[in-house]
C-alpha cells in the first residue's frame, strides 16, 4: 500500500486527508485500514506516535457513511475510551479532521471540567464519542448517555488504562454495549491481564504489530548522565542552557516533583511550566498551546499527564526521575524524533535504585546506553531503599501515604484533601484536576491488579475517642 488513495475510503474522507496532506500510510495503517473497513475486529500492537488514530478513525467514518442514519438522543453509534484528557481531545481533534467534510456529529467526555456541558453535548445524540473510562461511566450512570446503541468501539492504550487502573470501569462499560459491534483494541504492549481483556472483547480478531515495544527510535541520541541526587536541579538547569533545545520535555516521577522543578528553573531564569492531574483542564490545554507554539519551550509533565502529548519539534526528552517501568522509557522518549527529525534523549541517574531501573531498560532495548560520570567524588549518597516519596507504615493515627493519579507504579503522591467524615475519622480524596465530580474521579479505581494503586478514598484515623461518642457520631450520616 503505498498511498491513502488506494484504500479506497469515501471521497468526502479522501477529501480531507488531501487537505491533511496526507499521502503515504504509516506502517499500523496500511495494515489496519483495509481489515477494519471490512468490519471485523482488530487487535493492534502499535506504540504511541505510529499513526493508530487515523488508522481506526479513517475506517470507522468509511463505515458511517455507507451506512448514514441519525443517532437516537442520548446515544453515540462510535465509543473511543483513552486513559487521558490530552490523548482524549487529540483523537476527537482527529476525528473532526478526517470528517470534515461529512458534518459529523461529536462528542468528548472527559473529567476536570464541568459535566453539564458534556450532558447537553450528546442530547440529540451524536455519531462519535470519544472519552475517558471514569467520565463516561459517570454520564452512564447519571442516565445521561446510553451504551445500547454502539456500534463501533475502539480502546486506544489500553496497556496504559490497565496501569491507572481502569480495567473494571472498562469491564463496566463493555458489559452494557451490544454484543454486536466492531471493536479495535489498541496496546503498545500486551501483558497477560490485557490479552485476556481482549479474548472477552473480540471476535475473531485480526492481529496488526508493528514497532515492537522494545525497540527505540533510531534517530535519537540516547545517554546517561551519573549524579549525585543533590545536583539533578542544577544539572538540569545547566543542560536546558548549554544544549540545543528546541522544546524540551522533562519527566519527573510525581505531581509535586514536576512543581519543585518548574520552580527550580525559574529560579535560575528558564521558563518553565508543569503540566499533570493537579492542574485544572483549562491550564492544561493552555500551556500544551504554549509549548506547541514555541511560547514555553520546556514543559514538565508526569507520565500520565504526558500520555497523548503529540508536538512536532521536541528536540530532548529529559528523564529527571528515571521510571521504574522500563516499557515507559520506550514511550518516554518517542517523544522526540518525530516526522523524520533526530532527538536527544538524556536520563539522570542518581545510583540506588535508579540504578537497577537503568538495567532494566537496558535489557528491555537491548542497547547499553553510555554513559557519563558528573558525580561529585564522594558525593555519591549511599543508596536508600526507597525515596522520601515511598514512606511505608506509620504508627497509628496517622495513615498511610497513597499513589496519586500520575504517580508511577510503586511510587506515592503527597497531596491530599481533608474533610471530617460523618463517622469521626478524616476522609482523604484524591482525585484529577482539583475537581470532584460526584464520587468519581478521573484517576484510577480501587483496583487489585498488579501496578494498580489505591485510590478514591481513604481514611485516616483520629485519635480514639470513648466508645459512647464515637457510636453516637458513627449515627450521623455520612456526608459525600
Amino acid at each position: 500500500m503505498t498511498s491513502f488513495q488506494d484504500f479506497g475510503l469515501a471521497d468526502p474522507i479522501s477529501r480531507a486527508l488531501k487537505e491533511e496532506n496526507y499521502v503515504t500510510p504509516t506502517p499500523i495503517q496500511a495494515q489496519t485500514i483495509p481489515i477494519a473497513i471490512t468490519g471485523r475486529d482488530v487487535i493492534g500492537i502499535a506504540q504511541t506516535g505510529t499513526g493508530k488514530t487515523a488508522s481506526f478513525a479513517l475506517p470507522i467514518l468509511h463505515l458511517l457513511l455507507e451506512n448514514r442514519i441519525k443517532p437516537q438522543p442520548k446515544t453515540c453509534r462510535v465509543l473511543v475510551l483513552s486513559p487521558t484528557r490530552e490523548l482524549s481531545g487529540q483523537i476527537l481533534d482527529s476525528f473532526n479532521a478526517y470528517g470534515r467534510h461529512m458534518k459529523l456529529t461529536s462528542a468528548l467526555a472527559i473529567g476536570g471540567v464541568p459535566m453539564g456541558r458534556q450532558v447537553r453535548s450528546v442530547m440529540q445524540g451524536v455519531e462519535v464519542m470519544v472519552a475517558t473510562p471514569g467520565r463516561l461511566l459517570d454520564m452512564v450512570q447519571g442516565n445521561a448517555l446510553k451504551l445500547g446503541q454502539v456500534e463501533y468501539l475502539v480502546l486506544d492504550e489500553a496497556d496504559r488504562m490497565l496501569d491507572m487502573g481502569f480495567i473494571n470501569d472498562i469491564r463496566k462499560i463493555v458489559a452494557k454495549l451490544p454484543a454486536k459491534r466492531q471493536t479495535l483494541f489498541f496496546s503498545a504492549t500486551m501483558p497477560k491481564d490485557i490479552a485476556d481483556l481482549a479474548d472477552r472483547m473480540l471476535q475473531n480478531p485480526a492481529r496488526v504489530a508493528v514497532t515492537p515495544v522494545a525497540s527505540t527510535v533510531e534517530r535519537i541520541t540516547q545517554k546517561v548522565l551519573q549524579v549525585d541526587h543533590s545536583a539533578k536541579p542544577e544539572i538540569l538547569a545547566q543542560l536546558l542552557k548549554t544544549e540545543p533545545v528546541n522544546r524540551a520535555l522533562v519527566f519527573t516521577r510525581t505531581k509535586h516533583g514536576a512543581d519543585k522543578v518548574v520552580k527550580t528553573l525559574v529560579r535560575a531564569g528558564i521558563p518553565a511550566e508543569a503540566i499533570h492531574g493537579n492542574k485544572s483542564q483549562n491550564h492544561r490545554e493552555r500551556v500544551l498551546a504554549a509549548f506547541r507554539t514555541g511560547e514555553i519551550r520546556t514543559l514538565i509533565a508526569t507520565d500520565i499527564a504526558a500520555r497523548g502529548i503529540d508536538v512536532d519539534g521536541i528536540s530532548h526528552v529529559i528523564n529527571y526521575d528515571l521510571t521504574n517501568v522500563p516499557e515507559t522509557y520506550v514511550h518516554r522518549i518517542g517523544r522526540t524524533a518525530r516526522a523524520g527529525a533526530d532527538g536527544t534523549a538524556i536520563s539522570l541517574v542518581a545510583g540506588g535504585e535508579e540504578l537497577g531501573y537503568l538495567r532494566d531498560i537496558e535489557k528491555l532495548i537491548r542497547i547499553n546506553l553510555p554513559k557519563e560520570d558528573r558525580r561529585t567524588p564522594g558525593g555519591q549518597r549511599p543508596a536508600q531503599a526507597a525515596p522520601a516519596q515511598h514512606r511505608g507504615p506509620r504508627p497509628h493515627g496517622h495513615g498511610h501515604s497513597l499513589r496519586g493519579n500520575d504517580a508511577a507504579p510503586g511510587s506515592h503522591g503527597k497531596r491530599r484533601r481533608r474533610r471530617p467524615g460523618g463517622n469521626g475519622m478524616v476522609q482523604t480524596q484524591r482525585h484529577e484536576g482539583n475537581r470532584h465530580e460526584g464520587n468519581r474521579h478521573e484517576g484510577p479505581r480501587s483496583s487489585h491488579n498488579k501496578g494498580d494503586g489505591i485510590q478514591g478514598v481513604a481514611f485516616l484515623h483520629r485519635e480514639s475517642r470513648p466508645a459512647q461518642h464515637q457510636q453516637k457520631r458513627n449515627r450521623r450520616p455520612h456526608r459525600s
